[in-house]
């Protein structure tokens, strides 16, 4: 599994003109699922979200997670980020899980997010998202589960 995870100091994600989900300061994730992922996948990459240091210290440095500082964390389904862009002009999702196995791990995603962390948030799967959001720094990091 893929997370290009953003430091925010808001975010939120509308279908249909309704939020499904925001945010305060925290972490953006949009997350894209492999073929090759599974219910493992899913619970490292979280574990790696929750963990990773991108918030500054009273020293300014990154040592901090969202855990530490108490922020929220809004999950975001995205297929694109499974795409192969090496070749040509038009990315190829040929590494990319099919609809009902990225469905049920993005869920399994889901339920472990609102079981280890509080808040949580999330975007709809297959939905056509508007997602919002004030990248805090910028920092942007993309992460693979182990």
């Amino acid at each position: 599994m893929i997370a290009l995870i953003q430091r925010v100091s808001g975010a939120s994600v509308e279908v249909e003109g309704r939020v499904t989900g925001a945010i305060g300061r925290g972490i953006l994730a949009l997350i894209g699922v492999e073929t090759a992922d599974s219910p493992s996948s899913a619970g490292l990459l979280l574990e790696k979200v929750l963990s990773y240091r991108i918030f500054p210290d009273d020293a300014g440095k990154m040592n901090l997670n969202v855990r530490q500082i108490g922020g929220g964390l809004l999950l975001v389904p995205q297929f694109t980020l499974v795409a192969d862009t090496r070749k040509g002009t038009r990315p190829g999702f040929s590494g990319g899980a099919p609809p009902d196995q990225a469905r049920e791990l993005f869920e399994a995603l889901l339920r472990g997010a609102e079981a280890a962390h509080s808040p949580v948030a999330s975007g709809v799967f297959g939905a056509d998202m508007q997602v919002h959001l004030v990248n805090d720094g910028p920092v942007t990091f993309l992460l693979h589960s182990p």
